[in-house]
């Protein structure tokens, strides 16, 4: 296989990160709106912590996106 596909093969497989981040991020909103559903007056702790749980997965995401950039667009001749 020559050094493009090879490059192509690790960038989609690096790009697979944003699968576990939109499958940790749905699971953590579902869990939050169940929290809220059971306890009404914890709204504003629940919120922040599933902002701050959320931005932290789709970090996740970012940096498996850059990297397949990285992988496809630097070094190629």
């Amino acid at each position: 296989m020559s050094e493009i596909g090879m490059r192509a093969l690790g960038a989609g497989i690096a790009v697979l990160v944003g699968l576990g981040a939109g499958i940790g991020i749905g699971n953590a909103t579902g869990k939050a709106v169940e929290g809220v559903a059971r306890n009404p007056e914890s709204t504003g702790k629940i919120t922040t912590t599933l902002v701050i749980g959320s931005a932290f997965a789709e970090a996740t995401a970012i940096y498996g996106l850059l990297v397949s950039i990285l992988l496809i667009f630097v070094g190629v001749k």
